[in-house]
């Protein structure tokens, strides 16, 4: 058996099936990812009952990721209706909250990992081991997209840190290492070791690509089995390309003062954010699949389990303005409609305090949100009990939430299949289904 499942894995061709669908919306995906976990009960799904009963023990069993959790504690922010939907923001989302019509908020979102690595696993790729393809690698291997000027899946994090995880969450795991996220920093040189020497001729550098490909087809051929060889070819012809394309990309010189007050660049607390969301924005324009910002690292993130108040007030701060610039711009652009934005965290907060101001994880009932890219507009989906800890209606699991935007990408996930460990793997493993409600 184990001879088997070598030869089927060694048959499995390298190059990636085309799995569309006529249902394709969304031609990218933007993922803003609030490392560290935002508070859906503070910032977009209120619960009067929390301030009825602030202060006052927990009625029922909370578990949480620390013993001796506190007494309920009420939001210490204001909460508004905006639009047309009478959505309730936060004041301390005042930009986001001018959007909410064209926002789908899912206010059941469900995981089951209470901390923070094994959650962002969860979210990225599923599961809560290390070694799965991460969402953004199942679309880049299931969309086939030919252009090599810019990689397909393209990962961004905060300038203070990389994320708890790390590149594990951005990995291709058992696919091929050419859909693996390509890492871009901040500033002119975004990707490591791009420029070309000096002493090193552009014709000099093609006859070395040319001489580099010949020696993997040769070895290719003595080792069919293997796809790192293919996936160091390509990545290096990547590179190729990418030594003028991407300069060209970062240039945010040639965009409009307007442009970059809409984004927040003039602002020190939100440029960075900025920054990246209106180079997202670029790189939609220039057909890139699947894009993932990080707002938070392994410290300065989303993890108030003290001082609620002080912590997500700077987080919003930095991200609110860069965020509704992002959706106004691509909605002005005509791109809205066709860029699927997501927003949300590895789980959110819990209904009691925890050192008085803070509050513990909760994965078990939280809220993200889509906005574009085929989804209905100015629409709530699901719902939590009125502590907001656990779904009452509507819940949507990560493996949904996947499914979900694989079906809005053109991509029927149940025929997206990679030969591994003896057997047909999905991006979801028939754990996840499409959340039909949500879809225009």
């Amino acid at each position: 058996m184990l001879a088997l499942s070598s030869l089927l894995r060694d048959n499995n061709a390298a190059s990636s099936p085309v799995v569309h669908q006529p249902t394709k919306k969304a031609k990218s995906v933007i993922w803003l990812f609030m490392n560290g976990g935002p508070s859906g009960i503070d910032l977009f799904d209120p619960k009067p009952l929390l301030t009825k009963m602030d202060g006052k023990p927990f009625p029922g069993k909370l578990r949480t990721l620390f013993p001796y959790p506190g007494n309920i504690m009420k939001s210490p922010f204001e909460f508004k209706q905006y639009g047309e939907s009478g959505k309730h923001v936060s004041n301390v989302f005042p930009h986001v909250a001018k959007h909410v019509d064209e926002i789908t908020f899912l206010n059941a979102c469900v995981s089951n990992e209470q901390n923070h690595v094994p959650a962002c696993y969860v979210v990225n790729t599923g599961r809560q081991q290390v070694g799965s393809p991460n969402l953004g690698s199942w679309a880049t291997y299931g969309l086939a997209n030919e252009s090599r000027e810019l990689p397909d899946y393209v990962v961004m994090y905060d300038r203070r840190a990389a994320p708890e995880g790390g590149a594990n969450l951005w990995s291709s795991g058992f696919l091929p290492g050419e859909y693996q996220g390509t890492l871009f920093r901040s500033g002119k040189h975004p990707i490591l070791h791009l420029d070309r020497p000096n002493d090193l001729t552009a014709s000099t550098q093609k006859s070395q690509l040319e001489l580099l490909n010949w020696l993997n087809r040769r070895s290719a051929n003595h080792y069919p089995g293997s796809t790192q060889l293919d996936a160091r070819a390509k990545s290096f012809e990547m590179a190729y390309q990418m030594q003028s394309s991407v300069p060209e990309l970062a240039d945010l010189s040639d965009e409009t003062a307007a442009t970059h007050d809409l984004y927040g660049l003039n602002d020190p607390k939100c440029k960075y954010f900025g920054a990246q969301c209106l180079l997202a924005r670029r790189m939609v324009e220039r057909e890139v699949p699947f894009i993932q910002i990080y707002h938070g690292g392994y410290e300065n993130n989303w993890d108030q389990h003290g001082d609620l108040v002080g912590g997500h007030t700077n987080n919003c701060y930095e991200t609110d303005q860069p965020i509704a610039g992002l959706l106004t711009d691509l909605k002005q652009r005509g791109l809205l409609d066709s860029t699927l934005v997501i927003w949300g965290g590895e789980f959110g907060r819990a209904p009691v305090s925890q050192d008085n101001d803070g509050r513990d994880h909760n994965p078990y009932g939280f809220t993200m949100w889509m906005a574009g890219g085929g989804v209905k507009r100015g629409y709530n989906h699901g719902e939590t009990d009125e502590f907001g800890y656990l779904p009452i209606q509507g819940a949507v699991s990560m493996p949904d939430l996947h499914a979900t935007v694989l079906h809005l990408m053109g991509i029927n996930e149940e025929h997206l299949t990679y030969q591994f460990g003896g057997r047909e793997q999905t991006a979801t493993n028939g754990l996840g289904h499409v959340v039909k409600d949500v879809i225009a």
